[in-house]
C-alpha cells in the first residue's frame, strides 16, 4: 500500500471523526510494521481536520525534495548507521528531504526494511559471555578426555505445563492472499490452567517426572525432599551396584537449585555439580530442546493427573 493510500485512509476515517489511535490501530492490524506510525497518523489527521485536501508532501524550501542523489543516500546510510531506530519523520527533521524520497532512498537503495526487535531475557556483560564460553570448553574437555560420561550425566528442570494447547508460532503459520488481515491466536491467559512439572532424564531415558501440587512452591526445600530424594532412589534402583558413584547432574541456576543446603545435600550423596554459566537457560537441554518437544507432541488434557499421565 503506498504512501497516498495511507493517507487517503485516514483522511477518510478523519472525516467520519474517528480519533487517529483507532486509525493506526486499524491500519496496524492490517499491515503490522508497514503502517505509519501513529505519530505520523496523528500528524496527519490533525492536518485533514485543519482542512487540507491534498496527500503529497508539501514542496520545502531548501535541498529539492525529490533528489536520491548519491550523497542524499550517503547521508541516510550515516544517519541510520548512527541510530538503527530512526523513524521516516526524524530523517525527515534531519535531512529536509521528503517523505518519499527517504523511503525510496531506503527500500531502493539501501536495501534495508524495519523490523520490530527481538526481546531478550537478559544483555549478557562481555565477562558473562566469555564465563559462557570458558565453562562450556571445560566441561566439553573433560568428555573429549574420557573423564566424563554422557551416560553419568543427569540433567533436570521445572516447567509450566498448559492443560489446554494452542500450538507453536510455526503450527500457527497460515498463507493468506495479499491484502487480507494476518490470522489470530489468542495468547494464554496467566489464569489459564497449568501444572509445574520437574523433569529429570539421562542418555537412556526420563528419571522422574514430579507433578507439584497446587498451592506448592518449589524452594529449596521442597526440591531436595520431592525430586532429589526419589531421584536418588530411583537411580540406585536402576544402578543397585554403583549407585550415584560417578553421577553428574546438570541444572540451572535457578535459586532452589543452587541453595547452599541442596548442594551440601548432594555432594553428600557423592554427586559432582556440573558448573552451569549464569543467566544461560539455552545451555540446558531441558530448556532448549525437551520442554519444547514435550510441549509440540501435547495434547489438551482435561486435569493435572491426566496432563502428568500424557507428559
Amino acid at each position: 500500500m503506498s504512501t497516498e493510500n495511507f493517507r487517503f485512509y485516514i483522511k477518510t476515517r478523519t472525516a467520519l471523526n474517528i480519533q487517529a489511535r483507532i486509525i493506526h490501530d486499524e491500519l496496524y492490524s492490517v499491515y503490522g510494521d508497514q503502517a505509519p506510525s501513529l505519530r505520523t497518523v496523528e500528524r496527519w489527521s490533525k492536518l485533514f481536520r485543519d482542512g487540507r485536501e491534498e496527500l503529497e508532501d508539501t514542496a520545502r524550501p531548501g535541498r529539492p525534495i525529490t533528489e536520491t542523489t548519491s550523497e542524499n543516500i550517503e547521508q541516510i546510510r550515516q544517519l541510520i548507521d548512527d541510530d538503527p531506530y530512526l523513524t521516516i519523520e526524524e530523517l525527515q527533521e534531519q535531512t529536509d528531504l521528503s517523505y518519499g524520497t527517504i523511503h525510496r532512498i531506503i527500500t531502493n537503495h539501501l536495501n534495508l526494511r524495519k523490523i520490530t526487535a527481538r526481546y531478550i531475557p537478559k544483555d549478557l556483560t562481555d565477562f558473562q559471555r566469555a564465563e559462557r564460553v570458558r565453562i562450556c570448553k571445560e566441561n566439553l574437555s573433560k568428555f573429549q578426555q574420557g573423564t566424563w560420561r554422557l551416560c553419568d550425566i543427569i540433567t533436570g528442570d521445572e516447567s509450566w505445563f498448559y492443560h489446554k494447547q494452542i500450538g507453536r508460532k510455526s503450527s500457527n503459520a497460515a498463507w493468506v492472499r495479499r491484502g487480507d488481515p494476518p490470522p489470530t491466536v489468542v495468547r494464554q491467559s496467566k489464569y489459564a490452567p497449568r501444572t509445574l512439572l520437574a523433569i529429570f532424564f539421562k542418555s537412556n531415558g526420563p528419571l522422574l517426572i514430579h507433578r507439584l501440587e497446587r498451592g506448592q512452591t518449589m524452594d529449596h526445600r521442597y526440591y531436595i525432599d520431592n525430586c532429589l530424594r526419589p531421584l536418588i532412589d530411583e537411580i540406585k534402583r536402576q544402578r543397585p551396584s554403583c549407585g550415584t558413584h560417578d553421577i553428574k547432574i546438570h541444572h540451572d541456576n535457578g535459586k532452589p537449585h543452587v541453595h547452599r543446603d541442596v548442594c551440601t545435600y548432594l555432594e553428600s550423596k557423592g554427586f559432582t555439580i556440573m558448573p552451569h554459566p549464569p543467566n544461560s537457560p539455552d545451555l540446558a537441554p531441558c530448556d532448549f530442546w525437551l520442554f519444547d518437544l514435550i510441549k509440540d507432541n501435547l495434547s489438551d488434557q482435561s486435569d493435572s493427573q491426566s496432563l502428568y499421565d500424557a507428559v
